[in-house]
């Protein structure tokens, strides 16, 4: 079984980097969580961070004290902000998807309308194909119960000509794997 999950993170951080998302792994605990997203955010004033469902609180305990980490933005802040931080509830290992819950209004704007995405994603919610977002036997049918979005690596679009990066989302997606 171990050796099962193993594969399907190695597959979904190869399917994920290919795509253009930056893909770290981490041990599963708050110290290392807060040492990769302090790296990933070391260039940015403000950080917009959607209050985490799936992924254990307590392990982004660290980084909420952070005093760039806005989880209550002003609406200049939310305007201006260039980074959003969130968790996802399963990573699809076959596509290098995530799929982030649409569960309160700063997840949206921290997944899709900040210009560099952070998301993690607990390896232990791998699931080996789309269809199994919807399974009970994978991630007990979280796929069926609420709103989500798929996000496959930075946004692109070719619709009218060559290929642009971050025309309908960020142009940068960092995926860190909780290990």
């Amino acid at each position: 079984m171990q050796e099962e999950k193993d594969n399907l993170t190695n597959r979904f951080c190869e399917r994920a980097a290919a795509t253009g998302a930056i893909v770290e792994r981490v041990p599963r605990n708050a110290e290392a969580i807060n040492a990769a997203l302090i790296r990933a955010t070391s260039e940015e004033d403000v950080v917009l961070i959607s209050q985490p469902g799936d992924v254990d609180l307590s392990l982004f305990g660290p980084f909420l004290k952070n005093p760039k980490v806005v989880a209550d933005p002003t609406r200049e802040q939310l305007a201006t902000v260039r980074t959003g931080v969130t968790d996802s509830f399963c990573g699809v290992a076959s596509t290098g998807s995530v799929c982030v819950p649409i569960l309160n209004n700063l997840t949206s704007a921290a997944s899709m309308l900040t210009r560099r995405h952070i998301v993690l994603v607990d390896s232990a919610s791998i699931v080996p194909r789309p269809r199994d977002v919807f399974s009970k036997e994978y991630v007990n049918g979280k796929g069926l119960s609420r709103s989500f979005s798929f996000i496959t690596g930075p946004s692109a679009t070719a619709d009218m000509g060559p290929l642009v990066i971050g025309v309908h989302g960020p142009q940068k997606v960092h995926i860190i794997v909780l290990e």
